[in-house]
């Protein structure tokens, strides 16, 4: 599906007006982006293109590209040549080639904040279900079985509790206060915090290998980069405590699925809850689905009525600075933790 349309010039504008072209969405619609942008005598294109092919064609001479889901490799990016930005609709760049863009000089924004109470919510909800054996309640029930203590088995109160945070960025950090409510004790890898810093916030700060012995569950909060495909893999699970759950609410690569299954239907690990995945949608075969102990949501911690309209509104606005020449508000800085 595409249209395309000018936007506060008429059909016989001329043809060197900016064009902004929308590669793919799946919103209610993009009104937000249109009022944003009306008054600024551009083209507005809109796109479902999910194929480097389809973009290959699309994009050559665009002005500003607004992406969801669609690759924007190298090829693409030597086709978007003088491009003014490409803003990404999400917290990741991970479909984006940020070498080639720099190396274009293309710039890159995103929008990392429009959704971080919501994460934070889903990722904290997703934890005391599982700490709580909530998934385990829901089946018994289900298969006739009322054994509270049997079912629940050795579940330690909440004030007992270690969780370990890998990464604690805007995300991770409103988990661990949100862990502090309950009266969790947190204690956090992140290479890029100093010992001094964690001292002032009052933060643990470990080593990877030592917070995964010692936490009853683990949530991720790192970008997905070659130094992170796979951080949890099999090695990684078998140092894990086996009743400790896992919680991934960042990027699907960053466990590896099939370790993941297979640990979950040896009991090697105590349950995992997963809201990302390395394939999206979930394939029908995927081994998670049949995997014990396992709660799954379905890219969904974003979501909220308001974080939708906000994600649209400030990407758009990142557009529209840009054809002004304006700075950007969040430019992608590779490197950047």
């Amino acid at each position: 599906m595409s249209a395309a349309e000018p936007m506060g010039a008429a059909e016989t504008a001329p043809s060197d007006e900016p064009r902004v072209v929308v590669t793919d969405w799946n919103f209610p619609n993009l009104d937000r982006e249109r009022a944003v942008l009306k008054g600024l005598s551009v083209r507005f294109e809109a796109h479902q293109a999910l194929e480097e092919s389809e973009l290959l064609e699309l994009l050559p001479g665009a002005d500003a590209a607004l992406v969801q889901f669609a690759p924007i490799t190298e090829r693409v990016l030597e086709a978007l040549r003088g491009c003014r930005v490409v803003v990404r609709y999400g917290v990741g760049v991970d479909n984006i080639d940020i070498d080639a863009a720099a190396r274009l000089g293309i710039p890159i924004a995103y929008v990392p904040d429009y959704c971080i109470d919501e994460v934070a919510d889903h990722t904290t909800t997703l934890l005391l279900a599982l700490l709580r054996r909530l998934p385990s309640y829901d089946r018994s029930i289900r298969e006739q079985v009322w054994e509270p203590a049997g079912v629940g088995g050795a579940m330690k109160p909440l004030d007992e509790v270690t969780v370990g945070l890998i990464g604690l960025g805007r995300i991770g950090s409103r988990v661990l206060g949100r862990l502090r409510t309950f009266g969790c004790r947190p204690i956090v890898h992140d290479p890029y915090l100093t010992l001094d810093w964690a001292a002032e916030h009052k933060v643990e700060l470990v080593e990877l290998e030592r917070l995964l012995a010692s936490a009853d569950a683990i949530s991720l909060h790192l970008p997905l980069s070659e130094a992170t495909h796979h951080l949890i893999d099999a090695a990684k699970l078998e140092q894990m405590k086996p009743t400790a759950a896992i919680v991934n609410t960042a990027r699907g690569a960053l466990i590896d699925t099939d370790a993941l299954a297979q640990a979950l239907h040896h009991g090697r690990v105590g349950g995992a809850a997963l809201d990302v995945f390395e394939q999206e949608p979930l394939p029908a075969d995927s081994p998670l689905r049949k995997a014990p102990n396992l709660l799954m949501t379905p890219h969904a911690a974003w979501y909220s009525s308001r974080s939708i309209g906000r994600l649209q509104q400030l990407a758009a606005e990142e557009v529209r600075r840009a054809l002004l020449g304006e700075p950007l508000r969040c430019p992608f800085r590779p490197g950047k933790p």
